[in-house]
């Protein structure tokens, strides 16, 4: 039985891949992506929404991880399976624990953050969580989700960083030239943005690493002694 992975982008999915995991990238088409889920979740023995995340809580800083106890969408709160948000906390030093906001569209100015923080006591928001939590739900397996942090709650993602997703999760590097050209004063930002995800793409190998091929999931026999150390 294979262990089921959501995650956003084309890279992520690369970090991830390994043997009895299949990752799966939304490229934040939601539609497609729970389409997706819903023709590999039969068998599967649990769900994992792993990569990174916008930060909602201040004080978070990209690299840092947030384990979730519930995804929260709107009014519906779907709950993580706690044993198994245990072993991701017991795997992954500093990580803290809380809801995780799934939304359908890319949260990318400060103060939209700090009004879902308010609104909803998330500290983390993503684009896969709330479609991995409809798909375990309705087939009856477990969920977890982990998050590396990417953007913290106080930036502003600048415009061209917002075009550079592809529907199939890949970078769309000429959407990003483009925004940048129409407005060159975003480049500043733009890198600092670029450097603080590659913090965060850091942090989700080694905490891949740290986790091994099983994720702590059901079914791995890893309990909170037995996650591997961290090589990286």
């Amino acid at each position: 039985m294979t262990l089921l992975v959501v995650t956003g982008l084309q890279r992520e999915r690369r970090i991830l891949a390994a043997p009895g995991l299949e990752v799966v990238a939304g490229g934040g088409d939601g539609a497609r992506l729970e389409a997706e889920l819903d023709r590999r979740a039969a068998g599967a023995r649990g769900l994992i929404s792993l990569g990174i995340a916008g930060a909602l809580a201040p004080g978070l800083r990209p690299g840092d991880w947030v384990v979730a106890t519930a995804v929260l969408e709107g009014t519906l709160r779907s709950e993580a399976d706690p044993a198994w948000a245990a072993r991701l906390l017991a795997g992954l030093p500093g990580a803290v624990s809380g809801a995780v906001l799934g939304v359908d569209a890319m949260v990318a100015e400060a103060r939209e953050k700090a009004a879902r923080h308010r609104e909803s006591g998330a500290l983390a928001v993503d684009m896969e969580s709330h479609v991995a939590a409809r798909v375990a739900r309705r087939h009856g397996i477990p969920l977890a989700v982990a998050r590396v942090v990417s953007d913290a709650a106080h930036r502003d993602l600048p415009p061209a960083a917002r075009l550079g997703m592809r529907p199939d999760g890949g970078m769309d590097l000429p959407a990003v030239l483009r925004a940048l050209l129409a407005d060159p004063r975003q480049l500043p930002a733009l890198v600092r943005t670029g450097l603080e995800a590659e913090r965060a793409f850091r942090a989700l190998l080694r905490g891949h690493r740290r986790l091994g091929p099983g994720l702590a999931g059901p079914g791995t026999g890893a309990d909170l002694g037995q996650l591997p150390l961290d090589m990286a």
